[in-house]
């Protein structure tokens, strides 16, 4: 005996939840798997560790779900200008939401908010089961139906298996899909500071030589910390006091916003880059990380995720108005084509990116700074990059 769903999700993280809470009024039975449930080790006060830098594009996406967390009462930081220059020479680039005319070029949002947000929306619908804490131990495809063997429990059968499980993805091993990318000598830093001046609603990103140091702003003119450097260094900042934290922060950030006067706990994540070599096989679909990772210095990780399952839930929105299989790889297909290309495009320009300002060759060096510069002068190119940057809306 099983339980049968016509879609199984394993990941009930931002991603999967807006999966599943795009296909809330489609008639579909969903089961949205979780290893745990989301939040239950975050402490009560301060800020969550990991935010996200929420594009126009994706705050819409939400929006739609009724999902956005600004319409909710949580807090969401805005940003409306970014500022990014290089540490080792004078190219400058500032961006501004007004040149524009619009309010803001996104948001700051901690993950925890997110996805409180996206969990309210999903208890509320009658065709989605939450399932949490779930372990699988097995899939098995067969032409009709996949099938997922829990730890406990009666198996679950679906039409279709999504996988949400992020960068180190068991539904992706599971399926033998592999992946293509590298490590880079890179791990990022973060943590939650207050400084002494206020932030300005401005994201700021110094290129040091190990790598990008953002400050991120976040309510009450705390800001998040996103440092991108060394393992070693990454390593060796994690076990500092808090002082001499505070102190090399400060310094590092060219004492841009005054002294550092409070930070929070520190973690330590390492950075990678890959693309899967496939994001579907008949019955199975991959979104989010468990399909491509990208190197954090535009923020776009998440917004790729949306994009993903947005996209995936139209494909299979419109199979079932046709009276097609959503499971089945003609119908698939078309998700991957759709999605490939625009995940590709960034991945690409954000490694392009990572290598351009890690590089510490004179001509290059040069090269980055008078670009930044004439870049910065130039308003027309300067106004189809933002509008890139808030997911092209």
């Amino acid at each position: 005996m099983s339980r049968e769903y016509d879609l199984i999700i394993v990941g009930g993280s931002m991603v999967g939840a807006s999966l599943a809470c795009a296909l809330v009024d489609s008639g579909l039975r969903i089961a949205l798997l979780d290893a745990q449930r989301p939040g239950a080790d975050l402490p009560a006060e301060g800020f969550d560790l990991r935010v996200s830098a929420i594009t126009r594009a994706s705050e819409a996406f939400l929006k739609q779900l009724s999902a956005w967390p600004g319409d909710q009462g949580e807090r969401i930081s805005p940003f409306r200008e970014m500022h990014v220059w290089d540490a080792t020479g004078d190219g400058v680039i500032h961006f501004d939401s007004a040149e524009l005319g619009e309010a803001t070029l996104g948001h700051i949002v901690e993950n925890r908010v997110l996805i409180k947000c996206l969990h309210r929306q999903m208890a509320e619908a009658q065709n989605i089961d939450y399932l949490a804490p779930v372990m699988a131990n097995a899939i098995e495809f067969d032409d009709k139906q996949v099938r997922l063997i829990l730890e406990e429990g009666e198996p679950l059968t679906a039409k279709l298996l999504i996988g949400a499980d992020g960068s180190n993805s068991w539904v992706r091993r599971q399926a033998g899909i592999s992946v293509r990318g590298w490590d880079y000598d890179q791990a990022a830093l973060v943590t939650w500071v207050k400084t002494a001046q206020f932030h300005q609603e401005t994201a700021w990103q110094r290129f040091l030589p190990d790598g990008p140091l953002a400050f991120l702003p976040l309510s009450e003119g705390y800001s998040s910390i996103v440092w991108s450097t060394s393992p070693q260094h990454a390593q060796q900042l994690q076990q500092m006091d808090d002082a001499l934290f505070r102190q090399e922060l400060a310094a590092s950030f060219g004492f841009t916003l005054g002294e550092i006067e409070q930070s929070g706990p520190r973690a330590v994540f390492p950075l990678r880059f890959f693309e899967t070599e496939h994001y579907i096989r008949p019955r199975l679909a991959l979104v989010g990380d468990a399909a491509h990772t990208i190197h954090p210095l535009a923020g776009q990780g998440v917004n790729l995720g949306f994009a993903d399952a947005q996209s995936l839930a139209q494909v299979i929105r419109e199979a079932q108005q046709q009276h097609r299989d959503f499971g089945a790889l003609p119908v698939l297909r078309r998700y991957e084509r759709w999605r490939r290309a625009d995940n590709r495009a960034m991945l690409i320009a954000m490694d392009g990116f990572k290598r351009l300002f890690g590089s510490q060759w004179g001509p290059l060096r040069w090269l980055r700074n008078s670009g930044l510069n004439l870049t910065n002068r130039l308003a027309p190119i300067k106004k189809i990059i933002m509008q890139q940057a808030m997911g092209g809306k």
